[in-house]
């Protein structure tokens, strides 16, 4: 009787003690407060309204952008095309992870451990699968970048750094990983170079494909896991582009160096096809929200490629009836300088001081603080291309997003373009699986919290 008062009473205060912090209110269940954090390397593009499509005189004749006016939300966009040097973060954590992965498998074949030394400082950290919350299992068994391998769920020791000098190999099992499983095989190499295998550098994902879900939803067909995809892909730039692009022109300087080497860092990166670039979206996602996980911080929404709309109010710089990013109608400054990297003269690719593509912080910002939103390098983004789009599509938020149509539409004009391509309203398209020595990218992220938060 004793036990039962006591619990009663314990009952009461607690249903007391809740009721006091609300006073019977309706308050709403309390988190965190959330703070819009200003992602690096990125610029708050305002929401607004403006007028898409061709306002001037459409003089390629293609007839498949009537003007339009339409609102957008308000996102964060890079403001610079994503260089050579980020590019190479991303080939970087994908080589690192398949490395250790393969390390990892072969300690746990032949029961090594830490205490072992060699080979063995590489073992899964815990084999303990019960441990790993759901979150850790999603990643480990979605990117590990070989596929199925039999061990998800296993976590990788990121703890030892991994040893790329042959010269400092701990052990026979550590260099016939190396050897066998990373670099190219003899046979493949020359003047003593062994490089990376980069074919094998695979990047997996899975994403949810929202608007089918939703679409499907509505008429009650399907599943959620219906609509999980799963992507696989090489993410290694395709640096043949360089030779491929250009008949009887040598390039081959370009191909050699132009991805890996310091020189090129801050120059765009190229060679990307419309797949790879969603896909290192989804990885400057996951590195992002891996670190607020290890900081116990909410996650961020996730980062992707622009719709054409958001491109487009993006290169405008909030100026009404602009030409180019910088209004226009000249490409050329009061100073007699260019203004942007192209092609200003049949065959004379240097007459604006440029023959390839030049630093992505090169030439004048616009307004928004965006470098190169024409020329240098035209840009993909998430929409796909349908000359009659702006007849249909909505004018809030408009996106022709069609995924069984593999154009996409590519924005800005770049180094071997000429000036009608950089005209902030002027469309093009590349096929998705395509890759050019002249079509790179940006990311957006959206913006969440205040519309006139200042950053």
């Amino acid at each position: 009787m004793k036990k039962l008062l006591l619990s009663s009473i314990a009952f009461v205060f607690l249903l007391t003690s809740c009721g006091s912090k609300t006073k019977g209110e309706l308050v709403g269940v309390q988190g965190k407060k959330w703070y819009p954090e200003k992602p690096f390397g990125m610029e708050l593009i305002p929401r607004g309204s403006y007028i898409m499509g061709k306002s001037e005189e459409d003089q390629a004749k293609v007839l498949n952008a009537p003007t339009k006016t339409v609102t957008v939300r308000s996102f964060y966009m890079d403001d610079t095309e994503i260089t050579n040097s980020e590019y190479r973060q991303f080939v970087e954590w994908v080589k690192d992870s398949i490395t250790r992965t393969k390390l990892a498998i072969l300690a746990d074949d032949l029961g090594l451990g830490p205490d072992d030394g060699g080979i063995g400082e590489y073992a899964f950290k815990d084999a303990d699968t019960t441990k790993s919350s759901a979150y850790d299992k999603y990643m480990l068994d979605n990117y590990s970048g070989m596929g199925e391998t039999g061990y998800e769920g296993r976590a990788l020791n990121k703890d030892v750094d991994l040893i790329w000098d042959v010269s400092d190999y701990p052990d026979e099992y550590y260099t016939e990983i190396m050897v066998d499983s990373i670099y190219l095989s003899e046979e493949e190499s020359y003047n003593g170079q062994r490089s990376v295998d980069v074919t094998r550098l695979k990047y997996k994902y899975s994403w949810m494909d929202i608007e089918s879900a939703a679409r499907a939803a509505k008429s009650g067909k399907g599943s959620r896991k219906d609509f999980i995809r799963t992507e696989e892909l090489e993410i290694y730039p395709d640096t043949t582009v360089w030779i491929r692009d250009f008949e009887y022109s040598y390039n081959e300087p370009m191909h050699n160096d132009y991805f890996w080497h310091d020189a090129y860092s801050e120059y765009p990166v190229v060679g990307i096809s419309w797949s790879q670039a969603k896909a290192f979206c989804n990885w400057r996602t996951k590195f992002k929200n891996d670190d607020q996980k290890s900081r116990g911080r909410q996650f961020v929404n996730q980062f992707r490629l622009p719709t054409e709309a958001e491109w487009e109010y993006a290169a405008r710089g909030g100026i009404e009836g602009g030409t180019y990013p910088w209004g226009g109608p000249y490409v050329i400054s009061d100073t007699g300088c260019f203004m942007a990297n192209f092609k200003p003269q049949r065959g004379d690719y240097a007459a604006d001081a440029a023959l390839y593509t030049v630093e992505a912080k090169s030439y004048e910002p616009n307004d928004f603080n965006l470098y190169n939103m024409a020329g240098n390098v035209s840009e993909w983004t998430n929409s796909s291309y349908d000359p009659s789009a702006y007849d249909y599509v909505s004018t809030m938020n408009p996106n022709g997003g069609d995924q069984s149509n593999t154009r996409k539409v590519i924005r800005g004009g770049s180094w071997k373009d000429v000036a009608y391509f950089l005209q902030v309203s002027t469309r093009d398209y590349e096929y998705s699986d395509s890759a050019r020595s002249y079509i790179g990218f940006r990311t957006v992220q959206d913006f969440m919290g205040e519309e006139d938060a200042t950053q």
